[in-house]
């Protein structure tokens, strides 16, 4: 788990299971992409966003409003989906481009700083840039994981 923000951590389902850890973090919320983990006094939201498939503008929708209403309530927020790279990265790329007022590629950048490993798949991604109206070609996504 790494933290993109005071309030925005990445991770993976490995860390949604791990109590310990989430407390030791001061997670209050989750966002999950893998499967539905409760724990306690977090809350939590799974979506069954699939990897390598594109995301719905629903499936979008529904998990900004999750961590935008759980930042403003003070939260601290794990955005995770099974290995933290893909799914999750491309979700909290679009948090920081709405709370930051940055473009998508922008707020992407941000979130490699902090999760090197952070790397959406192309049709992930492209959905990203569907919602936003933002044409960002998938080939800066790439060249990013190689600098």
């Amino acid at each position: 788990m790494d933290e993109i923000r005071p309030w925005l951590f990445i991770g993976s389902y490995k860390d949604t299971i791990n109590y310990d850890y989430l407390v030791t973090n001061s997670i209050n919320a989750m966002l999950l992409f893998a499967e539905k983990v409760e724990q306690p006094n977090i809350v939590s939201l799974y979506l069954p966003v699939k990897d390598v498939t594109p995301v719905s503008n629903a499936h979008i929708l529904e998990g900004l409003n999750f961590i935008r209403k759980h930042k403003r309530s003070g939260s601290r927020i794990l955005v995770a989906c099974g290995a933290g790279i893909s799914r999750s990265s491309a979700f909290c790329a679009a948090s920081l481009k709405e709370e930051e007022n940055l473009s998508l590629f922008e707020a992407f950048k941000q979130v490699k700083k902090q999760h090197p490993n952070a790397f959406p798949h192309e049709l992930i991604w492209n959905s990203f840039c569907a919602y936003y109206q933002e044409s960002v070609p998938y080939l800066e996504i790439m060249r990013l994981g190689y600098q």
